[in-house]
């Protein structure tokens, strides 16, 4: 990670950045990314603005530092040894963060502002990218054990996985059935035709 991204976890920040980041998300998920200002992140966290600004010059720049530093979106990756175990976890993840509130008003409120937002469709993709970057040892071992050809394409395999649930949720409104997980997993790695 650059040293210019200002206070996430991997670089310094200001003293009190969980507060930040924790004001920040708060106030999204309350009054969506219209809503979201400098100054009520700076009253809720009890921190002075100007030292808000001296680390994001906008609220863009805040929101992408609040989604990768914040710890309601932390992220371990999973090992339960199997691929098809770690990618279940995963997806239950992305499940959780989608329907799951404030998580979930979080995750529709970023996906809706991200379209409108040249400068926070940016920041986006570094939290995305930031994800991925955090889920390459789940990929790395199913290569080491065989599990995954060494040049698959694990972008499009999260790309895949999650989509299905960011559709099913967010743009169908229809509710996740108890199987969904696993048989969404089954079909991204094997495939829907029949097994012979």
């Amino acid at each position: 990670m650059s040293e210019e991204r200002h206070g996430t976890r991997r670089s310094s920040g200001p003293r009190k950045a969980q507060e930040i980041f924790d004001a920040t998300l708060d106030l999204l998920a309350e009054k969506g990314y219209e809503g979201l200002t400098i100054e009520g992140v700076a009253q809720r966290s009890g921190v002075n603005k100007t030292t808000i600004y001296r680390w994001w010059p906008s609220k863009g720049a805040l929101l992408g530092a609040a989604l990768i530093g914040a710890r309601q979106l932390d992220f371990t990756p999973p090992d339960t040894g199997s691929l098809a175990g770690d990618l279940e976890v995963l997806l239950h993840t992305v499940v959780t963060l989608l329907t799951t509130r404030p998580a979930s008003d979080i995750a529709v409120s970023v996906l809706g502002a991200a379209t409108q937002s040249p400068e926070l469709a940016v920041h986006v993709r570094d939290f995305f990218a930031d994800r991925i970057a955090l889920e390459q040892p789940v990929f790395d071992r199913a290569i080491a054990r065989g599990e995954l050809a060494v040049d698959t394409d694990t972008t499009l395999l999260m790309d895949l996985l999650a989509g299905a649930a960011w559709v099913r949720v967010a743009l169908r409104q229809l509710p996740l059935e108890k199987g969904f997980v696993s048989r969404t997993v089954a079909t991204v790695l094997n495939g829907a035709r029949v097994q012979t």
